[in-house]
């Protein structure tokens, strides 16, 4: 039994697509798979238009396999894989490659060159091969349909609180600390000053959270953009952990998001930033230490 999408985030949507799969999986005694692609279409396609990444390969698959998929395919993305219509792919991958016996689909599912199959031509197909067929309706938030697409945008405008929403579990990102201007620690509130962040970041802004680091998990008041105040416009990633001392310098930090605070400002003085800065933390530490999980 598989299911075919990228599955990015793996959100609410992709979690319930999967509990079906995984439920008529069980039922008919066959294994659960995914089948994703690596990388996306679209890199190969239009490059240009290609919006960062939720999450990896490598995280999607471990959800993918806590859900209780058995096997997650990430199939090489080629121009030949591409260039198959509808039916050849339908044939080529899913019949003799992976002698599919049936398939879950949400209903915005296309598939072949130029996307000319949908659930219609993919269901028709099924029916002449004797496979069995389902399309799960889409989940909704907030009035609006969940896709990778939509937390996006939640992401990218700073509402970190409706795109956890639509994720089922908070906003994720990780990179490497490196060295910063030590600035932070000059004004009594050191960062850890993140790189190498391969996923999307949130719109510039002051955001509460979670620091992981070593397996222990801190709450975090966390800054998206420059330093105005100094006439530093660099976009940086810096973040306070709350109740942490020591080093942490060329780890792996995760971190999680909460809410915004509030938008990056330019401050009058250092004294004037300070006084926000403590305002900051301690509604960070407040939010945190109130943050009960999502439903």
């Amino acid at each position: 039994m598989i299911s075919i999408g990228n599955f990015d985030g793996v959100h609410r949507g992709h979690q319930k697509m999967i509990q079906t799969l995984v439920d008529h999986a069980r039922q008919r005694e066959l294994p659960a798979m995914v089948f994703t692609f690596d990388p996306h279409p679209i890199h190969l396609l239009r490059p240009e238009h290609a919006p960062p990444e939720l999450m990896g390969i490598e995280e999607r698959a471990a959800i993918l396999e806590q859900l209780g998929v058995d096997c997650v395919i990430a199939y090489p993305t080629s121009r030949e894989l591409l260039n198959l219509s509808p039916q050849e792919f339908f044939q080529q991958i899913l019949c003799d490659q992976l002698n599919a016996r049936g398939l879950v689909e949400g209903p915005n599912f296309y598939f072949g060159k130029d996307r000319a199959g949908d659930v219609t031509l993919l269901e028709s197909l099924c029916e002449e091969a004797g496979m069995f067929f389902k399309v799960v309706e889409p989940s909704m938030c907030a009035e609006r349909m969940i896709s990778s697409s939509e937390i996006r945008k939640a992401i990218q405008t700073g509402h970190v609180d409706l795109a956890a929403e639509m994720l089922g579990r908070l906003y994720q990102i990780k990179g490497t600390v490196g060295h910063g201007d030590a600035r932070g620690r000059g004004l009594g509130f050191p960062t850890a000053n993140l790189s190498g962040v391969p996923t999307l970041l949130p719109g510039e802004g002051v955001y509460s959270g979670f620091a992981i680091t070593e397996g222990k998990r801190f709450p975090a008041a966390i800054n998206l953009g420059g330093n105005p105040t100094f006439q530093n416009q660099d976009a940086k990633v810096e973040v306070h952990l709350i109740g942490f001392t020591g080093e942490i310098y060329d780890q792996e930090l995760r971190v999680e998001f909460l809410y915004k605070l509030r938008d990056v400002q330019t401050f009058v003085d250092v004294e004037a930033l300070k006084t926000q800065l403590t305002i900051d933390v301690e509604s960070a530490k407040k939010q945190a230490t109130e943050w009960k999980g999502l439903e």
